[in-house]
């Protein structure tokens, strides 16, 4: 599969989203992602469908949505109405998340599953064959310009070696302190699908310097 970079628009400039998200477009960037934190989950709170209609409206690439939230089934419907192309939830402390898995799909929006830190690869063995993506979380989710934790790449590596095992399409992703040298031992370990959010965002060389820099490190 081709590799993916998305722009984590966590870090972006919110006075001048537009900008930030058009020159993400023609720097080469793949994908937009956006992360959901309820205050809840995780100790933050971000965006919601609101700023996913915004994006839609200002680029015609994929919006990369990760919920970060209790009880994504509450507001799957109106991401993928905003919306969101992928809607990512996570399994920690969701009985349900096969029935909101599916009900991802059948809106017509991808379904990918996510995994903090502390959380085993293993959980993800039954959940495969119902995602079109998984997210291995290389930092503790909640704030941007975190840095990576290199106790994941085993993590990733595994995840990687469980997904070969299904017979569907599964893109890898990871997300977390990914920068221009993180990124290659993230793609080595198997990765396919790298986000990246300070590094591109607040690169002294500006957007165009560090997409480069980026790609530059997936070959």
């Amino acid at each position: 599969m081709k590799y993916i970079l998305s722009a984590s628009i966590l870090s972006a400039d919110f006075s001048n989203l537009e900008a930030s998200i058009r020159n993400c477009e023609q720097a080469g960037v793949d994908w937009i992602h956006i992360d959901v934190m309820d205050g809840h989950f995780v100790p933050n709170l971000t965006m919601g469908p609101f700023i996913v209609e915004t994006c839609k409206r200002i680029t015609n690439l994929p919006l990369d949505c990760h919920l970060i939230i209790e009880k994504p089934e509450n507001l799957v419907r109106s991401f993928i109405d905003a919306g969101a192309d992928s809607l990512t939830i996570h399994p920690e402390n969701n009985p349900n998340i096969l029935r909101t898995l599916g009900f991802i799909n059948e809106l017509g929006c991808k379904a990918g599953v996510a995994i903090n830190p502390g959380t085993s690869h293993l959980v993800l063995q039954p959940l495969l064959p119902f995602v079109d993506l998984v997210l291995v979380m290389t930092v503790n989710p909640g704030f941007s310009g975190q840095s990576f934790m290199p106790e994941m790449i085993t993590k990733v590596n595994e995840t990687a070696r469980m997904i070969k095992g299904q017979n569907k399409e599964i893109r890898l992703q990871v997300d977390g302190g990914i920068n221009a040298s993180t990124i290659i031992r993230a793609r080595q370990a198997g990765a396919d699908a790298f986000v990246s959010g300070s590094a591109i965002f607040d690169h002294p060389d500006g957007i165009n310097a560090a997409v480069f820099a980026l790609k530059k490190g997936l070959g």
